[in-house]
């Protein structure tokens, strides 16, 4: 505990959640205060202390927050001197019973001694092919610098990138280095890098930008394990020394490779489109472990789709961008797209297919992302929760990829329904359409960019992905460092704005956590539409309220429940 934490400081209850804003905690000392994070998400702040004095108390107050399993809580995700605690969509009622968990943790913690936390000792070949890059910047040679970096015992600060990627605080600021200017399109598994004054072990591949000085055979993130994460936030790392090649870093995917077809197979990918994966609604409440919210990118379209077929709205489909597939069914079966309209399927209604039928989708008319659902769900295993393909860790899908040509997808059992299915479903009723507005819940501590943010039109960029949306346009002049900024959580939604100033509206893959400055949140409802912008489609941020977002979600709610059709006892 820092010593500026004073155990016998004593908190009143959290100020009712009004205008978008939750108060501070009082005492002789306003050590926290809560936040409030655009419409599902709220902050306890630890404001009193050093940063390097708040970890443990962090760690503290989030495993309280856990063990209390207050209803309605979907993550709990621990930052550099932040507790964000996400909401359920429907879960406001949540906000109310949390202000008397949080007043309680938050005292607690401010009396802690102690946490719960490991160290592990992780065994480095110091062989990183930027390893004398590194030596040369600090005028030292390699034994020196191998002596520096295994001297410390490290703290897990955050865990996010990707899933179960500490990073390290510690570093000595004689081995302190900037990132490389540019990025690596491909970062090994089990690499070790600094970036800046953090460092830490890559847990998979993926495109990276840290001084790689070394390799660990230490395989971070199993799903296999009861804690996929090796590490947590405020456990310890020890670096050991160690000669000769590290064993074979396997890609720590969440299941194992399906390269063979399988028996009876459903569906044949003839030709895979521009990108195509699995996709459900998406894993939720693995955060602290750094693995991304994933799933459809327009979940609502997933669940219209999955409705007009008569599954639930949770059942696992394709998403497809731009460019969808050519799909052999060899079986009938019952299908319906909705999102991208596509010129190989009807939109919007479910199709009959007979065993044979061969649908070419085509390039989409309208929209970015067509989701397609089929009676039964596509049946690929269950990951942490969840069908959805996360690519950049290898995880869930089928094999943890993007589908190619050749490759059998497997459905399940189609449930039995009451009623038939919904006959149609009018292509406006899908999403509310605002002509590329997306409404936007301000960020308090980004006053930097109004009102410019809210005046300047933007046209989405060909760069966007599943991860983000990215808006060209005349960049925002960013008054405040990112070098300087401390990472926080960030999801779906978060609109981040990089060092380029050009706003990132964030989307289903993002990170977990990160560190550029955020100007506010996109409104969950209007996130379909964004899922469905083009490359080149206008767009314009309008700043609205918490009010206004409830409202609109009150209205997809009832939209959605005008949809459903009953089963068998079952709810969808």
């Amino acid at each position: 505990m820092a010593d500026s934490v004073e155990a016998e400081v004593y908190f009143s209850a959290v100020e009712t959640v009004t205008g978008g804003r939750m108060g501070f905690f009082h005492g002789e000392r306003k050590l926290m205060k809560c936040l409030s994070i655009g419409e599902r998400a709220v902050a306890l702040s630890l404001t009193g202390a050093a940063r390097e004095g708040t970890i443990g108390r962090v760690r503290a107050i989030a495993e309280m927050l856990a063990a209390a399993k207050v209803p309605g809580v979907e993550d709990i995700v621990p930052t550099p001197g932040r507790v964000t605690v996400v909401f359920e969509s429907d879960a406001r009622a949540a906000r109310a019973s949390l202000e008397k968990v949080l007043t309680s943790a938050a005292a607690q913690a401010a009396s802690a001694t102690e946490h719960k936390a490991e160290t592990h000792e992780i065994p480095v070949v110091y062989d990183g092919p930027d390893l004398d890059a590194v030596c040369t910047a600090h005028h030292i040679d390699r034994h020196r610098f191998v002596t520096q970096h295994t001297e410390p015992d490290y703290t897990v600060e955050a865990i996010g990138f990707l899933p179960g990627f500490g990073y390290l605080a510690g570093l000595p600021d004689a081995l302190a280095t900037p990132r490389r200017v540019t990025p690596r399109v491909r970062v090994p598994a089990g690499a070790v890098g600094i970036g800046g004054r953090h460092t830490g072990v890559y847990p998979c591949a993926s495109p990276g930008g840290w001084n790689l000085v070394g390799t660990s055979p230490v395989r971070l993130f199993d799903v296999t394990r009861s804690r996929p994460s090796l590490l947590a936030v405020g456990d310890r790392v020890r670096f050991l020394a160690v000669d000769g090649a590290p064993p074979r870093h396997e890609q720590p995917g969440a299941s194992e490779p399906i390269e063979s077809a399988p028996q009876c197979a459903a569906i044949t990918v003839v030709h895979p489109g521009l990108f195509t994966t699995v996709q459900d609604l998406g894993r939720r409440g693995y955060r602290a472990l750094g693995v991304p919210l994933s799933g459809a990118v327009d979940g609502m379209s997933l669940r219209i789709a999955n409705l007009l077929v008569g599954n639930r709205e949770t059942a696992a489909g394709l998403e497809c961008t731009l460019l969808g597939p050519t799909l052999r069914f060899e079986r009938d079966a019952t299908i319906a797209v909705v999102g991208a309209a596509f010129p190989g399927l009807p939109p919007d209604r479910p199709v009959q297919v007979t065993a044979g039928t061969e649908i070419a989708f085509g390039h989409a008319s309208v929209g970015c992302r067509g989701c397609l659902a089929v009676a039964g769900g596509v049946d690929v295993p269950m990951v942490l929760g969840s069908r959805s393909t996360l690519v950049v860790a290898g995880m869930g899908g089928h094999a943890g990829r993007p589908l190619r040509a050749g490759d059998q997808l497997m459905i399940g059992d189609a449930l039995r329904i009451r009623h038939a299915s919904i006959p149609w479903v009018p292509i406006e009723a899908r999403t509310a359409r605002r002509s590329g507005v997306l409404r936007v819940i301000p960020d308090e501590d980004a006053t930097w960019a109004a009102p410019a943010i809210w005046s300047r039109s933007f046209r989405a960029s060909s760069r966007s992905d599943r991860m983000g949306l990215r808006l060209d346009g005349e960049p925002l002049a960013c008054a405040v460092h990112v070098g300087s900024m401390t990472s926080v959580a960030v999801f779906p939604g978060s609109v981040q704005v990089p060092p380029d100033g050009c706003p990132i509206v964030l989307l289903a893959d993002a990170q977990t956590i990160g560190g550029y400055p955020v100007i506010g949140q996109v409104i969950e409802a209007d996130l379909p539409l964004a899922a469905q912008l083009r490359p080149g489609d206008d767009v314009r941020l309008l700043p609205t309220s918490i009010e206004e977002a409830h409202d609109a979600m009150r209205d997809r709610t009832e939209m959605l429940a005008s949809l459903r059709s009953p089963l068998d006892g079952s709810e969808l």
